[in-house]
């Protein structure tokens, strides 16, 4: 029977482990007989290391809804057989979010068997790996960019502010913003070590994210013409507080924080809207939508640039590395076939 490689968790089966709130995590054998009937089965080429996935590979609770669970929020593979009309062997395509990881099967394995409805192809302007490298990062990324011209932002209206800007979703967002002409200014907690890499994928201006998490008044200086937040907390907190008159924050990421402690000031007084942007849930008509901008407005070469790749046995091992605090840019988790793997 073909089997393939898959990080999988499990219910913790040592009591102490289970007493501290942790799953079991492995990387096992597993066969298509173990996956879920789903209409479309996908060789993994690659997927991706996003920090859920970090999470769920550190044996956390609360990303799993289901055991035993393949883990991975992404997948960029080529179809092997499918039911749906939409899609033929030799295709190949690319799924973020969605459930992976979550409710279904995820994509650090060598298989797949996904849902139809939000599976996309992959744009050919990118290969396998940079599909991946994208992956949920960089959807919700171009998902942020999107919602705030939709509010209205345009190039000329002034500095858009990029928190989290290290991280995968906040670099991609850096070269989306400076490739259609905004002057994008980065945060980050490691200035010195990340000014070149940020200043690099096209960030005009590099400051502390601490200039925003130490701002306490309800309003302060108006700074930025809107901002996409990857961080949460206080750092979301104080840019509310600096952003123009009409401005908007589109906000995803949770790095500094879940917890928003502001006041109605900057929406009542300034007129700022806060968008909040859920990239698993987005629909296929977006979502199509959304690859579109990227293959038009990320430059390959960029992406290539901030991307790192590890085989599936390391995933575990970088995981760790994610949780400590140790990750930049986009971690690719390369899957080569297994000698009895069927192919496309």
């Amino acid at each position: 029977m073909t089997t393939f490689p898959a990080w999988v968790l499990r219910p913790e089966e040592h009591a102490d482990a289970a007493e501290r709130g942790q799953n079991r995590v492995e990387l096992e054998q597993w066969s298509l007989a173990d996956l879920d009937e789903l209409p479309v089965t996908v060789r993994v080429e690659a997927s991706s290391l996003n920090y859920k996935d970090a999470l769920a590979l550190g044996g956390r609770l609360g990303v799993a809804r289901r055991l035993p669970l393949i883990a991975g929020i992404d997948l960029t593979g080529t179809v092997t057989t499918s039911e749906d009309p939409r899609f033929s062997p030799g295709d190949r395509v690319t799924l973020d979010g969605a459930g992976l990881g979550e409710t279904l099967h995820g994509g650090l394995a060598g298989m797949a068997r996904v849902p139809a409805d939000q599976l996309v192809h992959v744009p050919e302007e990118f290969t396998a790996p940079q599909a991946a490298a994208i992956g949920t990062a960089g959807v919700t990324a171009a998902m942020a960019v999107t919602a705030l011209e939709r509010h209205g932002l345009v190039p000329d209206a002034g500095p858009v502010l990029v928190t989290g800007a290290s991280g995968g979703a906040g670099s991609i967002a850096i070269a989306l913003l400076a490739r259609a002409g905004y002057t994008v200014v980065a945060a980050s907690g490691r200035v010195d070590a990340q000014r070149s890499r940020l200043e690099a994928l096209g960030a005009a201006e590099v400051i502390d994210r601490s200039e925003l998490s130490s701002t306490t008044v309800p309003l302060a200086r108006q700074r930025w013409a809107a901002v996409v937040d990857g961080a949460g907390g206080d750092v979301l907190a104080g840019a509310l507080a600096t952003v123009r008159t009409g401005g908007a924050v589109a906000a995803y990421g949770m790095a500094a924080g879940v917890r928003l402690e502001t006041t109605v000031m900057p929406f009542i007084l300034r007129g700022v809207s806060l968008l909040g942007i859920d990239s698993p849930h987005l629909q296929l008509p977006e979502r199509q939508l959304v690859w579109e901008r990227l293959a038009a407005d990320l430059d390959p070469a960029v992406l290539d640039g901030l991307t790192t790749t590890i085989p599936l046995d390391r995933a575990r091992d970088r995981a760790e590395e994610l949780l400590a605090g140790h990750g930049t840019g986009r971690i690719v988790v390369r899957i080569p076939p297994e000698p009895d793997a069927p192919q496309a």
